[in-house]
């Protein structure tokens, strides 16, 4: 493995701006990775070799003219999971009814990446429209953990997460519904983190829940994410949901946190997301996580979210309501996959779909449509979102007593493939401590809180009020400094 795939984006876009290696050189080192791993992780389903070379040039060639690099992680690497928008490569969403469909625009967050200089190495494998916890639901095949190649990488971001632990891209992006991008990455041992509803733009991204979405930074350390998460973020007036507001110092709190110092802060352990449920592992990895933010200073205080326990059931009615909704549009009228079977058109959208939809999201399309059917609407997605709202007050009171709140990230580390995939209620249970923080439209984060008793990765989840980011990045780094990086063994020698 070249060194070059070892470093921290921080530390090679220093090495590319002092022209100490060259952009195409790291670009090319991250290839070549990617040749040698991919065929046994499966994280890219798109690599776009001759344009991240091409984009990576374009920033040797700005710097050796004596201009300032575009940004700080100008010539870095990144994979961008295969549901935002890219004009010049495919955006599936990981289906089949997508398959080939080559955008005509790019998404705002692509379109913030390319105008930063960053180097786009391809799109990554995700369950199908953002529909799963295990990156099995994509329609062009299972993403491996990197950890152990017979485990999930979670998901439905499992593709963003892989490539990083397999040191395939030092930075990714994913997006987050319900956990999608903090349950790979506690998962695979990395970071990730779900900002602020309407905090990173939601335009071309292709929506699986709209008011749940989010797109966010995903990296192997809190500070590289941090540097990520500024570039992305901001307001877009392409986006109605777009907060408009400045982006939170997140890059300076994550220098900040990295001296280690957490005097004078309150960390909040809910309550309702302890107990029965979690894999001893991972409840001894939490609690080994508490006293060592106590030993930086912070203090513990336990603090009480009490329908937090309803949130599973709630966010189980609201997204497959919005699913039902959004997905209308695959039609087979105007792009994406088109099966000719029958004489009218409703014929021909019922054969595409068939064909197109997988299981997953197939079954979360015929709950929302029946939960927001007729007699049914203000008994179940209506109750549903009286639920958000007493989620949402539960966050506002506990943000009173403490300046985060912290718990596992997930209930277990990475299962088997194959494990889950025919139970759907157990593969939902993975997002038990991540759907909240949706809900409420908070921000959260996942950073590596050591190995579970089976030699696998878990994730400390630390979550803030809406527009935190700030205090959520220093606490993260804080904690990230006592320990050393994961390097996992299956892939990474």
């Amino acid at each position: 493995m070249s060194d070059l795939t070892r470093l921290t984006a921080a530390d090679l876009a220093e090495k590319i701006h002092s022209r100490e290696v060259s952009a195409v050189e790291v670009a090319q080192a991250h290839l070549d990775r990617i040749a040698a791993v991919d065929g046994d992780v499966h994280a890219f389903l798109h690599v776009a070799s001759e344009a991240a070379l091409e984009s990576a040039s374009l920033v040797d060639a700005s710097i050796a003219a004596g201009t300032a690099p575009a940004s700080p992680l100008a010539g870095v690497p990144l994979a961008l999971k295969d549901v935002f928008t890219t004009s010049d490569m495919p955006t599936t969403a990981g289906s089949k009814i997508l398959q080939g469909w080559r955008p005509p625009y790019d998404a705002t967050l692509t379109a913030r990446l390319r105008a930063a200089g960053i180097t786009i190495l391809g799109k990554t494998n995700m369950d199908e429209f953002a529909m799963g916890s295990s990156t099995e639901y994509s329609a062009y095949g299972v993403t491996h953990n990197p950890w152990d190649l017979e485990r999930v990488p979670g998901g439905s971001g499992g593709g963003s997460a892989a490539a990083l632990a397999a040191f395939e891209a030092p930075l990714s992006i994913g997006t987050d519904t319900g956990g999608s991008i903090r349950q790979p990455a506690a998962f695979t041992g990395t970071v990730g983190v779900k900002p602020t509803y309407g905090g990173v733009s939601r335009y071309g991204l292709i929506a699986c829940a709209s008011s749940l979405d989010q797109g966010g930074p995903c990296a192997r350390t809190v500070l590289d994410t941090a540097l990520l998460h500024e570039i992305i973020a901001g307001h877009d007036p392409l986006d109605s949901t777009s907060i408009d507001a400045p982006v939170p110092a997140v890059v300076e709190a994550a220098r900040r946190g990295a001296n280690g110092d957490l005097s004078g802060l309150r960390v909040g352990v809910v309550r309702e997301l302890g107990g029965e449920g979690y894999q001893p592992g991972v409840r001894a990895s939490f609690e080994a996580a508490l006293r060592q933010l106590e030993k930086l200073g912070a203090e513990i205080v336990e603090v009480s979210a009490p329908h937090f326990e309803y949130g599973l059931a709630a966010y189980y009615l609201i997204l497959p309501s919005e699913v039902s909704s959004n997905l209308a549009r695959f039609d087979a009228m105007r792009y994406g996959l088109r099966v000719d079977q029958g004489a009218s058109a409703e014929e021909v959208m019922a054969a595409t779909r068939e064909a197109g939809f997988g299981p997953e999201v197939k079954r979360r399309i015929i709950l929302g449509t029946y939960a927001l059917s007729s007699g049914y609407y203000d008994a179940y997605y209506g109750q549903a979102q009286k639920v958000r709202t007493l989620i949402a007050r539960d966050f506002a009171a506990a943000f009173t007593q403490a300046d985060v709140l912290v718990s596992p990230t997930t209930p277990t580390t990475a299962f088997p493939i194959g494990d889950k995939v025919d139970d759907p209620l157990a593969m939902y249970l993975n997002d038990l401590a991540t759907i909240p923080t949706n809900l409420a439209g908070t921000a959260a984060m996942s950073v590596p809180s050591g190995l579970s008793d089976d030699g696998l990765p878990v994730g400390l989840q630390i979550m803030a009020p809406a527009l935190g980011e700030a205090v959520m990045y220093r606490v993260g780094a804080a904690y990230e400094s006592t320990r050393e990086p994961l390097v996992a063994p299956e892939v990474a020698r």
